[in-house]
């Protein structure tokens, strides 16, 4: 099958989105499947390359308008690779690319996986609408995340006769617990107790993913006062960076909290496995899923994540995997985290339930298996008037 992805970034561009398109992409093509990605450069030029069996090509990018990469290059590139494409994959919220294959690609079929609503940025939004509407009618099938978001989001609800929910999936052989700290995770252990005013028994607590908004980590930064002898560490890059460090250090916790920025793939691992829980304090529907969420729980981390409204909550089980709290209450995020650190049977269950949970319903084999078979469905079925 000849398969083509379309969405802003890829690898080394670290991000959810960005990690998702890069295992479904490589999976594919170790199938045997022809796979191309399309996506934007961070610099002005248009490069090719090929990474472990998959064809990349980057168009030059000239600005970013609201998060999303604009090329002069991106219709021509969409509609020269997606000549011949049995199936055309975007991956939303991206307008530019949306659009582009709306107007000029040429792929058998179209299938879109629904990522998030477009949330923040409501001017774009009221512009990019019409077409907006045009692209679902047009895709043969949408894959949102879960089916809570599907049936939450105003732009899916037209749409729920092909939505088919899709889960994303871990490498559960990578992202695993262990028994005894390897030498990196103790390493890494070690560094972040010592270099804080805390007791060897502290409390490590992680979050990884881009620094924006929707994260709410400002929620955790002011939950750290009432949590003494407490660790966050911060892991990734992104716009609210300097504000957050500036909060830090307005609260006085800035020595307990680590901001390590974005961590390597090969490294990631250790991260989850040096720490005790995951924090997501999500404040926004942009938090559709949270792949960092399950990552962590095939680690065997317990989880304390927020209710908004999207799949976090059902990821993370409340009282099987972890605590889900409401968004935007830092005293509720201290209550769930101290229930917690007080029981460490109960983090033990929880974690051992959390690693249950991906091998049942998250892994990367069992995503690739559901995303292949809805390729299938749709290029047996007639096509999309």
């Amino acid at each position: 099958m000849n398969i083509l992805h379309i969405y802003k970034d890829y690898y080394p561009v670290l991000g959810g989105i960005e990690n998702h398109v890069r295992l479904l992409a490589e999976s594919q093509a170790a199938q045997g499947h022809a796979v191309t990605v399309l996506a934007t450069n961070t610099g002005i030029r248009s490069t090719k390359e090929t990474l472990n069996g998959v064809h990349v090509a980057r168009v030059g990018r000239l600005v970013n308008v609201q998060s999303a990469p604009l090329s002069a290059a991106l219709p021509s590139a969409v509609r020269r690779l997606s000549a011949g494409a049995d199936i055309v994959h975007v991956h939303a919220p991206y307008p530019p690319g949306e659009a582009a294959n709306l107007w000029f690609g040429r792929g058998h079929r179209t299938v879109i996986t629904w990522h998030s609503d477009i949330v923040r940025q409501k001017t774009l939004l009221r512009v990019y609408a019409p077409t907006l509407r045009r692209v679902l009618q047009h895709a043969d099938r949408i894959l949102p995340t879960s089916e809570a978001y599907a049936r939450t989001s105003p732009w899916l609800k037209p749409h729920l006769d092909k939505c088919t929910p899709v889960p994303l999936g871990v490498d559960t052989t990578r992202f695993t617990p262990a028994a005894i700290l390897g030498p990196r995770a103790a390493e890494l252990r070690a560094q972040f107790l010592f270099n804080a005013p805390v007791t060897p028994q502290a409390t490590i607590l992680l979050s990884v993913g881009r620094l924006r908004y929707y994260k709410g980590l400002d929620d955790l930064i002011r939950a750290m006062p009432d949590l003494p002898d407490t660790v966050a560490v911060i892991a990734g890059s992104g716009p609210m960076g300097d504000k957050w460090r500036a909060l830090a250090r307005l609260l006085h916790v800035a020595d307990r909290i680590a901001f390590v920025g974005d961590v390597s793939d090969a490294d990631l691992p250790s991260y989850y496995q040096a720490a005790d829980i995951y924090v997501l304090p999500a404040c926004a529907r942009a938090e559709a899923f949270g792949i960092a969420v399950a990552e962590a729980m095939a680690c065997g981390l317990p989880v304390v994540c927020t209710e908004v409204g999207t799949a976090t909550s059902w990821v993370n089980q409340h009282n099987i995997t972890g605590l889900v709290v409401p968004s935007r209450k830092p005293d509720l995020l201290v209550e769930a985290i101290r229930q917690l650190q007080s029981n460490l049977l109960t983090r033990r269950l929880m974690g051992n339930a959390a690693r249950q949970r991906v091998l049942d319903e998250f892994t990367l084999d069992r995503m690739v298996q559901r995303v292949m078979e809805v390729y299938g469905e749709v290029m047996a079925s007639p096509l999309n008037g």
